[in-house]
């Protein structure tokens, strides 16, 4: 159980965050409020030169001619080809299918029987992890399949949910294999490294040793937290919550305090059928499926000149990798529908159609939050406010004298506050390297070392700034379960586990660098 000061601490950030106008309505005000900032610093002409010297950054202003071009060109498409968007759209498609046809509600009741409940956390923990391979699947799958996957064990939904984001975000850069990431910042490090050193190369096994133990510890710490934090603080919440429900109506069998979560349970405990020869059929059914569409995915992505392999011929950069949302929801809806045919509750085509139908009227809310996000996160790039906060950053960390162990502790640090302003770790990253990677090698920090502090600063402050893409859907997903939630509520449930993932990661990398581990198998 949290200490009551950790409780109070908490309690408070939610309320101040939750003091906050609606989700939607606060985007719409940031969005002013970086058209306003973005004035201001270009009427006091604020700018900064690249990193590398090559141009200079000059903040943009929204309030003029081109801003206002800008805008009405770009309010389209600045929605259509936001990621969280269509990223969803398209799983829902197929998780609805399942959801509805019964066959989530059964396969949730099955995970939650055989584990009695137990070791959900560190299993939706190590999913979220490891997610990170399916670049955006874990968001808009994992996440939205933990809050259910609790709600069934009879646990805080928003714990579970909670969980998921810590797993999947602040999880993000540790992993057991070689994902797309690990590519795309190695190449970024390396044409840092080389201006210093022309001959440098650093590989995207770099960082292999230290991501790949990093998993175990990162999904420990946040099934911990979950467990001794966030859970014993939504159902003490909850008590109270049900409390005052039942001292101003007294006997009220109905429990009020999460009134989303309860229609939830009773139409997925609806969804389930009572004959079980039925069930079984058609969980074969769903079943077979499911291993046709793995067969025929290993089948095409494991000869190294494979139909779906790169252009490379890499795993990492293949069809099959970049489109796993796509792949995920033709493969769970499929499996809905043969699984409602074959138990009998679907009888007509037409009934998965009012199926896709049905998820999608769900979803109004969460694409008019979503359109006004879009337009705030596109806004405050092309205004360059984040870079110029960036290379302000970066040139003051750079003109601290310290030890290099101590500089790159420092530079964790340095990350995470970055990390709050600008939320993409690639884009981030390219503009970090050229200062940070030089500057520590001649502190005599190998490359792969600052790789790897950068990639713990990076993950664990991705799960607490609104700035982030995916910060938004997760409120929403959060306001399934507790209408009222909003950012606060979210930034106060997440803040235990970006701190405290912080400093024992942070720490970790220290211990491994003290010891003089390799990274990886490069180092």
């Amino acid at each position: 159980m949290p200490s009551s000061f950790l409780n109070r601490t908490l309690d408070r950030f939610e309320r101040l965050g939750n003091r906050l106008p609606h989700p939607t309505w606060l985007f719409v005000w940031l969005c002013f409020g970086v058209a306003v900032l973005s004035a201001i610093a270009s009427g006091l002409g604020w700018q900064a030169p690249w990193p590398d010297g090559s141009r200079v950054v000059t903040a943009a202003n929204l309030i003029s001619l081109d801003g206002l071009r800008y805008v009405l060109a770009s309010s389209v498409t600045n929605f259509t080809q936001f990621a969280p968007v269509g990223s969803v759209m398209i799983a829902m498609l197929g998780l609805g299918l399942a959801e509805r046809s019964g066959l989530l509600g059964g396969m949730l009741s099955g995970l939650v029987r055989l584990s009695g409940g137990r070791g959900l956390a560190f299993i939706v923990a190590l999913a979220g992890v490891l997610s990170s391979l399916a670049v955006d699947a874990g968001y808009v799958v994992i996440i939205p399949l933990a809050g259910l996957l609790f709600a069934r064990a009879g646990l805080p939904p928003l714990a579970g949910i909670a969980c998921a984001f810590a797993g999947v975000s602040a999880g993000f850069s540790a992993n057991i294999a070689i994902g797309p990431v690990d590519a795309i910042l190695a190449g970024i490090t390396t044409e840092a490294a080389r201006t210093v050193s022309p001959d440098a190369t650093v590989a995207i096994t770099a960082n292999y040793y230290f991501i790949a133990a990093s998993t175990l510890l990162v999904t420990l710490v946040i099934t911990a937290i979950n467990a001794w934090i966030v859970q014993p603080r939504l159902q003490a919440a909850e008590a109270m919550m049900a409390h005052d429900a039942v001292k101003h109506a007294p006997g009220m069998a109905l429990d009020v305090t999460e009134p989303n979560k309860a229609a939830e349970l009773s139409s997925a405990n609806a969804n389930e059928p009572d004959d079980s020869h039925l069930h079984r059929a058609g969980s074969l059914a769903a079943l077979l499926w499911t291993l046709l569409i793995i067969a025929a995915c290993v089948c095409a992505v494991w000869p190294a000149d494979g139909a779906l392999r790169g252009p490379d011929g890499s795993l990492s950069r293949s069809p099959l990798v970049q489109g796993i949302v796509v792949v995920i929801a033709f493969t769970t809806g499929i499996a809905g529908i043969l699984y409602a045919r074959f138990s009998g509750r679907w009888s007509r085509a037409s009934d998965s159609v009012a199926a896709m139908e049905d998820t999608f009227k769900s979803l109004a809310s969460y694409l008019v939050l979503m359109f006004c996000a879009a337009q705030f996160v596109a806004w405050f790039n092309w205004s360059q406010l984040g870079q110029l906060l960036a290379i302000e950053g970066a040139a003051t960390l750079q003109q601290v004298a310290l030890a290099p162990t101590s500089l790159l502790l420092l530079f964790v640090l340095a990350t995470f506050t970055i990390n709050l302003f600008i939320g993409s770790a690639s884009a981030k990253w390219a503009l970090m390297a050229p200062v940070f990677v030089p500057m520590l090698l001649l502190a005599g920090i190998p490359a792969e070392s600052t790789l790897a502090a950068y990639r713990v600063g990076d993950s664990v402050g991705n799960i607490i700034t609104p700035l982030m893409p995916y910060f938004a859907m997760v409120v929403a997903f959060a306001q399934r379960y507790q209408p009222a939630a909003g950012v606060g509520t979210l930034v106060a449930l997440m803040l235990p586990y970006s701190l405290i993932l912080l400093v024992l990661w942070g720490g970790f990398l220290g211990l491994w660098l003290s010891l003089g581990w390799p990274l990886g198998p490069v180092s």
